[in-house]
């Protein structure tokens, strides 16, 4: 829904809260999106003027939020010019503040998740990050967590989130100190998944392609985005392509146990014309794509097409890994190249 828009200058509304829908229609706020705030936020109507003046100003000049951002932040979230600028929203701010590596951090998290900043530090904040800790996510890294994925606060400790944690201890293995918290810190939005509808989905699949209880646990290190993708919608179509590319299925669990994301890669923009160039252009055989999965890590355009030009020309012939590893100029170097 759009949130600024013609700024009313009639006197709509009348009773209590007449005084604050006056001051949303100055901030630009229109007057449909006031009406659903109002009834959305039954405590907007009584709050004064000035205090939905001193949270604004709050949001914009202390936590640095942009004035063509806060008409849609305060529309998200209209309990934030309720709250008690002092008692509820400076606590919470001060703390996210501490965890933040930079205030911008906290201001992108707010922008994201608005409501964020209205929950309490003794009920929900304190509770969560005494849980990371737990975990083994060091102290000065758990503001990365919950600020990349604010809707974290939000989630239940004990009928959410210990279940992503239990499941990625106890099924997938990753039981050994500092594993879940390195995974956390890489990808903190596993959190928000469903575990019976989408991370045991997930893992089932990819028990049935062949890949052993260590490869899993390896993926889930390396790239635990790929857990988190549907079985239906993207891994079996990306699976069944490579299949039919004439992959057997000990080349496909070389391929996603070396280079996870080619299960969530897009078959038409990223796959297809990779594969086509290795055969129809290089020449060479798929297998050596499955000793190599790193090949499909490289650009196209700027590192595929640039380098098989250059051996062409200057009749060189290598594996995959001697010629795609280092930059150009370790290229260079070791086939004796002056210039690329």
């Amino acid at each position: 829904m759009e949130v600024v828009g013609v700024i009313s200058n009639g006197n709509g509304g009348g009773g209590g809260g007449g005084g604050i829908e006056m001051f949303l229609r100055e901030k630009g706020v229109d007057e449909k999106c006031i009406n659903e705030m109002l009834s959305r936020c039954k405590r907007l109507r009584g709050v004064e003027r000035e205090s939905a003046a001193q949270n604004w100003s709050y949001f914009k000049t202390t936590l640095g939020i942009p004035d063509r951002k806060l008409p849609s932040l305060v529309f998200k979230c209209p309990k934030l010019l309720a709250l008690d600028l002092h008692h509820q929203i400076l606590p919470t701010a001060r703390c996210l503040l501490a965890l933040a590596s930079k205030p911008t951090d906290l201001t992108s998290a707010i922008t994201k998740f608005p409501p964020i900043l209205s929950h309490s530090v003794q009920h929900k904040l304190c509770p969560l990050l005494a849980f990371f800790e737990s975990l083994g996510v060091p102290p000065t890294k758990v503001g990365k967590i919950l600020l990349l994925n604010p809707r974290l606060i939000t989630y239940s400790i004990h009928s959410k989130l210990s279940l992503v944690v239990d499941f990625l201890a106890k099924t997938i293995g990753l039981n050994k100190d500092g594993m879940i918290a390195a995974l956390l810190l890489k990808n903190p939005f596993i959190l928000g998944y469903s575990v019976q509808r989408r991370l045991r989905p997930t893992f089932d699949f990819l028990k049935s392609i062949g890949l052993t209880d260590s490869h899993i646990q390896r993926v889930a290190l390396n790239f635990p985005q790929l857990l988190c993708r549907d079985v239906d919608k993207i891994l079996k179509p990306n699976f069944a392509f490579l299949k039919e590319c004439g992959f057997r299925d000990a080349h496909i669990v070389a391929l996603v146990t070396g280079y996870p994301p080619i299960l969530i890669k897009s078959i038409r923009n990223s796959l297809a014309p990779r594969i086509q160039f290795l055969v129809e252009v290089m020449g060479r055989q798929i297998d050596e794509v499955a000793e190599y999965p790193d090949f499909f890590r490289h650009g196209l355009k700027k590192r595929l097409e640039l380098r098989q030009r250059i051996l062409k020309q200057n009749n060189i012939v290598c594996s995959l890994s001697e010629m795609l590893d280092g930059n150009h100029n370790k290229f260079a170097t070791k086939f004796g190249l002056i210039k690329i």
